[in-house]
């Protein structure tokens, strides 16, 4: 399996790892959405980090090179889903980010709810600009909601790519661990957030998103209409 599951105190530990950059592809996406089945049956907050110094290099370029344009844009809309489960879930999402994260590992960032990096030379941002990529819906919606907004352009429009501390003032992260404390750190902080009502967390957590997600939802399969 590219992702595991772990629960202990109430907290549900997703770790992603295919021994590589955690490229999100398929097989990711189901092993992510099987282990938070699990989490929302059995936890009351979750923690989704990577492997040593990866969090995710984004989406597979190998099967956006071999799947062709239908499978590629499944790919896309199976991405968009996995952030919109994250993003309007129910219960707190940490995200324990523990190294590099590029593009679609960004707009995973952007989904949960508290984000903690690993300090040290790792390189966060969206990089579609320099790849020659148009950005998806889903890429603006969580940006623009997550970013801080004088970072937009420099951000999205020109790609730059921030080191950890850089990444913390521009929104993709709130706060800053050793590389080797940023998973404990998380687990303390969703620790802290699994102790908050569960009823008014889960609906606070979608009313204030309400906008975001549904535009995030109403992109899905519109590009096989075109």
């Amino acid at each position: 399996m590219s992702a595991t599951v772990e629960i202990a105190n109430d907290i549900a530990l997703i770790r992603m790892d295919d021994g590589k950059a955690n490229a999100i592809n398929f097989e990711m996406i189901a092993a992510v959405n099987a282990a938070l089945d699990t989490a929302e049956a059995q936890a009351k907050a979750i923690v989704l980090a990577g492997r040593e110094g990866r969090f995710s290099g984004g989406f597979d370029l190998n099967a956006f090179a071999t799947l062709g344009a239908d499978g590629v844009y499944k790919l896309l809309d199976a991405g968009a889903e996995l952030l919109l489960r994250l993003y309007g879930g129910p219960l707190p999402v940490v995200a324990a980010c523990t190294g590099h994260a590029i593009a679609m590992g960004t707009f995973i960032l952007h989904a949960c709810d508290t984000r903690i990096g690993a300090s040290g030379a790792f390189k966060i941002g969206a990089n579609e600009a320099v790849t020659g990529m148009q950005l998806p819906v889903f890429a603006m919606e969580l940006a623009r909601d997550r970013l801080n907004p004088t970072h937009l352009t420099r951000a999205m429009i020109q790609g730059f790519i921030y080191d950890p501390a850089g990444a913390v003032e521009a929104g993709y992260l709130d706060m800053l661990a050793d590389p080797d404390k940023v998973e404990a750190t998380a687990l303390a902080v969703a620790g802290q957030l699994a102790q908050l009502p569960a009823p008014s967390y889960a609906w606070n957590k979608k009313a204030i998103r309400t906008k975001t997600l549904d535009r995030i939802r109403s992109s899905i399969g519109a590009h096989h209409k075109v």
